[in-house]
């Protein structure tokens, strides 16, 4: 089995060695960058499954980083490694698609456990949310247990709604999982989403949400 591969992005030697070194010694496949160019080539060349990304660095902004490789249609898990602790940069950091933030001086007791999740949740061949499944392998989807009967856009935008519940995906985003499939812009992003959402509302409550002038949303079934 090959092991994960995750990327350490931060500036100061001291941290990248020490997270290297500890990763590598549970198994997992480690590559590392100090700055914000050296993230984005080598997040594009080796493709992690996982990056762990410090938010200052010396040539850019750690969340800019995220949204240039969600952009670009990376689906790889994004843990921010900040000093900075104000709930202003713990949202603005999700929006940009990271999946968790985790404060300096990094607790690895914390950390691992994070790591060792996401990963899963983001290689396991089954996604589920609420009563909603969906296999990676077949884009077979259920819902409360009866088959949904989606095309392949609309599969490939529903997995990654559900590799990142509840956070709020601008449309840009969401272009890049139907690129390939007759997506042109954002009014094709929105008439996909709209014919998805219809086709699982026909077995349960709503779960997509509209952010006006952003996005969409992945919540909980709402009553």
């Amino acid at each position: 089995m090959t092991s994960p591969r995750i990327l350490v992005v931060d500036d100061q030697p001291a941290v990248v060695d020490m997270l290297s070194t500890v990763l590598t010694f549970h198994g997992f496949a480690v590559d590392t960058a100090g700055t914000a160019a050296q993230a984005v080539e080598k997040a594009t060349e080796h493709r992690p499954d996982l990056l762990l990304m410090d938010v200052m660095l010396p040539d850019g902004d750690g969340m800019d980083v995220c949204r240039r490789l969600r952009a670009g249609g990376s689906g790889a898990g994004v843990v921010f490694l900040t000093a900075r602790d104000a709930r202003a940069d713990l949202v603005a950091g999700l929006a940009y698609g990271g999946d968790e933030w985790i404060t300096k001086p990094i607790d690895l007791g914390v950390l691992l456990p994070r790591v060792r999740a996401l990963l899963h949740h983001r290689t396991t061949r089954v996604l589920r949310h609420a009563d909603v499944e969906l296999d990676q392998e077949t884009l077979e989807v259920r819902r409360a247990g009866e088959p949904v009967e989606l095309s392949t856009a609309e599969a490939e935008l529903l997995r990654h709604f559900l590799l990142n519940p509840r956070r709020v995906l601008p449309r840009v985003e969401l272009l890049e999982a139907v690129t390939g499939h007759g997506g042109a812009g954002a009014d094709a992003v929105d008439a996909y989403v709209g014919s998805l959402r219809r086709r699982l509302e026909e077995l349960g409550p709503p779960l997509i949400v509209t952010h006006r002038g952003f996005g969409y949303a992945l919540r909980a079934a709402l009553p």
